[in-house]
């Protein structure tokens, strides 16, 4: 029988059955293979911290407004974006996808996914690739996308904030557009693997001042841009201090509740230092002509495919889908060594 994780309520995740649905004439049928797990977004549903959980998100005005009924409300039904799978079926007017092929794309935690070929032919996984790097195309995208909103020029020092699974692709991206790229983070072993995996260099942001010795290491300019990925507002007020005069920090992090310490009548002002937000939900302004969300998804799945994006080490377990809640709990506690966790899903699913 088709499962599907829920989330019935804060911290309270189950599983729900449904019945596999007809398949229209221009569908597909996909068994999961592979499900990743965000240890940001999800655990924002997860917790019941999301602010779509809280409050109303205005489309038209593009404000959160108080109100009685939120954006988002339990059961939670659409945890996890990062899939792979393999068609099983296809509509009897689809010719140009055939079962056995391996796509990649957003549909949740679940064993098996309908979509429509529209969908679908744009996300197909190069032949002969490991399916596991379908998972880090969203993932991918946004990290992309936070190195294109932070205009990197060859030869720039960039400095990445929080080492977590897209911190580390976005050290990795920087670093294939010609960055010399720096990466702070207080676990010892994401930074091991940010090195393991490129970085010219790895700080840690409790043993002394990230600013002062890239200040230091740069002759006292700065660095040329940073990347906070990290979503801690004590790291966001230490990138805007750690970059040169006029120079750009993205925050890219998904900052929940007020951000406590940031102090923006010190460096900020005085510096002049332009603080621009990164979010997938628009691309690059500047780039909005020639980029385009899709464009970034089959992107990251190609530079993983060509060898120019390392990804699969970030995966540190892998779990059977029937033990996401355990998983999820060992998550929400915290685990600094865990980077990416994966769901796996058997061929009786």
């Amino acid at each position: 029988m088709p499962t599907a994780l829920l989330l019935r309520g804060p911290r309270a995740l189950d599983f729900e059955s449904f019945e596999h649905p007809p398949l229209g004439p221009e569908e597909v049928r996909i068994r999961t293979l592979f499900s990743g797990v965000s240890a940001g977004t999800e655990l924002s549903q997860y917790r019941g911290s999301n602010p779509f959980m809280a409050k109303s998100w205005d489309e038209a005005s593009r404000l959160f407004r108080a109100a009685d009924t939120p954006s988002w409300d339990y059961p939670v039904r659409n945890l996890g974006y990062e899939e792979a799978g393999e068609i099983v079926e296809v509509g009897r007017e689809v010719s140009d996808l055939r079962p056995g092929q391996r796509v990649y794309g957003t549909w949740g935690h679940r064993t098996h996914h309908v979509a429509a070929r529209d969908a679908v032919i744009g996300r197909l996984l190069p032949e002969g690739a490991d399916p596991r790097i379908g998972i880090f195309s969203h993932i991918g995208a946004v990290a992309l996308n936070g190195v294109h909103d932070a205009e990197i020029r060859i030869g720039d020092v960039v400095v990445v904030f929080g080492l977590g699974v897209p911190g580390q692709i976005v050290a990795q991206a920087a670093r294939a557009s010609g960055a010399e790229v720096i990466g702070v983070d207080p676990v010892a072993s994401r930074r091991e693997m940010a090195l393991l995996l490129g970085a010219s260099e790895v700080l840690d942001p409790t043993a002394g001042s990230v600013a002062e010795i890239v200040k230091e290491k740069t002759g006292g300019r700065g660095a040329d841009a940073a990347i906070e990925v990290s979503g801690v507002p004590a790291a966001l007020a230490e990138a805007i201090r750690t970059v040169a005069y006029s120079a750009r920090v993205v925050a890219l992090g998904f900052f929940q509740g007020e951000a406590r310490g940031l102090h923006l009548g010190e460096e900020f002002h005085h510096n002049r230092v332009q603080l621009v937000c990164s979010q997938i939900s628009g691309v690059a302004p500047g780039a909005s002509y020639r980029w385009s969300k899709p464009r970034l998804w089959q992107t990251a799945v190609r530079l993983q495919h060509e060898g120019r994006l390392n990804l699969l080490p970030l995966i540190t377990e892998e779990v059977p889908f029937r033990q996401a809640p355990a998983l999820f709990e060992r998550l929400d506690r915290g685990d600094p060594d865990a980077l990416q966790t994966v769901l796996t899903f058997g061929e009786d699913q």
